[in-house]
């Protein structure tokens, strides 16, 4: 027997941001009687000043009946023209139309009856220079109205939000940067009661605009004239406000605020303030990608909508670094459903946790599997149907493979064959592969493996002529799990010393969003078999990409964090390669994507060398995997690789292995 209590209800509240209908109600009313008051007002004004404020009796008597119908013209103008519709503390400039829309229509009716009536109907007949000036004074007057009202609210809530900040302590800051992007940052700031931030002023390289003043800042000097403007206004912070700032500028700029000893930070990237994940007052550190020189992507949207919308899309790797990233850009192309599919658990739970909250309309679907389980993933393209499989699940780390090559030719090579050739059988329109730079001449397991997946994906386009199959090959990710940044900034972190495997190597990389477009905009435009090879820019010195890391974190290279050389490690190269030197590259319409022509294998031959390397992967035949990628592939030279010697100590720093 269970005991019940009784429970009365909790009494009913409006939620934040909601008021009770009465209220609502009163609000409009105070509105209506605020806006009448006014326009009574303005006509009065208008007659006063055509006679100098001596009005004569028989004009006054004219005005008096002329008011009621003048006033209730406007304001039925007033609520037909959408002024209501306004809210009244988010006024600005783009509801000005509207106004200037209402004074015409308002007073046209009363121009014409000043024309088009006879003398003998004269007391209807308003004064010319009653309509101009009562046009002015009652439409300026609602528009100051509504503006003095959002002054009040931001000033009320400034005061609100900085009563609630932690101490009061605001940091005196300059804006590098006073167009655009500057003033938008000004407006926010100043918006935002919580933003601990004291406004000293602008630093711009315009000349025109030195001395002048912008959204209230003057504009305090030059770029150059930062550390004596940082001593001059105690100044220990500058943030570069300039919306799409090349890399060369943003180094520069932090050279020069690191002299001045000013923190620099900048405003968040163009496309995550044109998607809305963030404001432009949400300030960050520079970050390594703002210093490597790589332009902002631009994508053919129709292309992609042709490509992506109302599609069913699965991307494999779901919950990796490029995973992750394909599936943010996947879904802003509205697809018909998004399958995410990872063994891992953990980071397909967080990528499906986000994707929910961005897109809460997308249908998701995660799936927990193992690329590589051929019965799973058969049930997984029969049961969903994709249109388009995005292929990034793999093994990426170079070493690590190197002393576990059965599972890199198992999971990299082995699997992408048989689900490439699942995905023609289930008559899937495009399977895009990511490959890697590793793959050309390859070195290291992982990289033959890649090239083997290439190869693979080639063939299977010959024998399923209806799916198109591409591969996209590029360079390193900035910021990927396992990449040397966050290797760098986890060593920075702990006082170093940063490990670099030799001075003189090179490395191309590009930005996690931006890999990520290409490898869309690549599957979009690709007409099958064919590898499509992202334009990387130029190669970085790793030794460089550590020395800006230090400073970016405030700490001076090679004095306060030491930076340590320790040889190639195996597999790897001093210089990576995008293309063999007999590949034929041709343009595509993308300026940033290629397309190599490297001759495949036919699919029997190709059937029988991986069923060897089946054999010899499960066997876990360290030296008979090696043997046989070699014998497969012609450029390989993993037998035939040994591993350079670490470089002399004549660099200044004792070597570690």
């Amino acid at each position: 027997m269970t005991s019940q209590t009784s429970i009365e209800p909790a009494p009913v509240h409006p939620l934040p941001g909601q008021r009770p209908f009465w209220a609502r109600h009163l609000r409009r009313e105070v509105q209506y009687a605020l806006d009448l008051s006014l326009l009574v007002a303005a006509f009065a004004i208008a007659y006063l000043l055509r006679f100098d404020f001596r009005i004569p009796p028989e004009y006054l008597v004219f005005g008096l009946l002329q008011l009621p119908v003048v006033v209730l013209g406007q304001f039925i103008i007033a609520l037909f023209s959408g002024i209501y519709a306004f809210i009244w503390r988010y006024i600005s400039m783009a509801e000005i139309r509207p106004f200037l829309r209402a004074m015409v229509y308002s007073s046209l009716p009363l121009l014409l009856l000043r024309f088009g009536l006879p003398d003998t109907l004269e007391m209807w007949r308003v004064p010319l220079s009653v309509i101009l000036l009562d046009a002015g004074l009652a439409w300026g007057g609602l528009l100051a109205l509504r503006v003095l009202r959002r002054a009040l609210y931001e000033r009320f809530e400034r005061s609100r939000r900085e009563k609630r900040s932690d101490n009061g302590l605001r940091r005196r800051v300059l804006l590098v940067g006073a167009g655009r992007a500057g003033i938008m940052a000004v407006r926010e700031i100043r918006d935002r009661g919580d933003v601990d931030l004291d406004l000293a002023g602008f630093v711009d390289d315009d000349p025109s605009k030195l001395g002048s003043v912008i959204s209230g800042l003057r504009v305090l000097g030059t770029s150059e004239d930062l550390p004596q403007l940082a001593s001059e206004h105690l100044v220990d912070h500058a943030v570069i406000t300039i919306a799409e700032a090349e890399a060369a500028t943003i180094r520069r700029l932090v050279e020069i605020c690191e002299r001045a000893r000013l923190r620099v930070r900048i405003i968040p990237p163009l496309f995550e303030l044109l998607q809305g994940s963030v404001s432009i007052s949400r300030f960050q550190d520079v970050q390594i990608e703002d210093l490597q020189g790589r332009e902002t992507v631009r994508l053919d949207e129709d292309e992609l909508r042709r490509f992506l919308t109302g599609k069913a899309v699965l991307v494999t790797g779901a919950g990796g670094s490029i995973g992750t990233e394909l599936c943010r850009q996947v879904a802003r192309f509205n697809p018909l459903r998004l399958i995410l599919v990872d063994r891992a658990e953990g980071a397909l739970f967080e990528i499906d946790r986000e994707l929910r909250q961005l897109w809460p309309q997308l249908d998701l679907e995660p799936v927990i599997a193992d690329v590589g389980d051929t019965g799973r993933m058969t049930g997984i393209l029969t049961s969903r149907r994709p249109h388009v499989v995005l292929h990034a699940a793999a093994h990426k780390h170079v070493p690590m493979m190197e002393g576990n090559p059965g599972e890199a030719v198992k999971n990299n090579s082995l699997a992408t064959e048989r689900l490439a050739r699942l995905c023609g059988e289930a008559g899937c329109e495009a399977f895009v592969l990511i490959s890697t730079d590793k793959a050309v001449a390859p070195t290291s397991i992982m990289g033959a493996s890649k090239r083997i997946a290439e190869i693979a994906t080639q063939a299977m386009h010959e024998l399923f002529p209806a799916t198109r199959y591409i591969a996209v090959r590029f360079g390193n990710v900035l910021g990927s799990a396992g990449s040397v940044v966050p290797i760098f900034r986890q060593q920075i972190a702990q006082g170093g010393p940063v490990t670099v495997t030799h001075p003189e190597a090179r490395r191309y990389f590009m930005t996690i969003a931006e890999a990520a477009q290409l490898v869309l905009e690549a599957g979009a435009i690709g007409s099958g078999g064919e590898i499509m090879i992202l334009d990387m820019g130029k190669s970085v010195k790793i030794e460089a990409l550590a020395r800006d890391m230090i400073t970016l974190s405030g700490f001076k290279p090679y004095e306060e964090i030491p930076i340590v050389f320790t040889g190639l490690r195996p597999g790897e190269k001093l210089n990576e390669e995008l293309e063999l030197s007999g590949e034929e590259i041709d343009r595509t319409r993308h300026p940033k994507i290629f397309v190599g022509r490297l001759n495949g294998m036919p699919e029997a031959e190709l059937r029988s060398a991986l069923e060897e390397l089946d054999s010899v992967a499960t066997a876990g035949n360290s030296q008979a995997i090696r043997r046989a990628l070699d014998d497969l592939l012609p450029e390989a030279r993993l037998e035939r690789h040994a591993t350079p010697s670490t470089p002399p100590t004549a660099w200044g720093e004792d070597l570690v292995q």
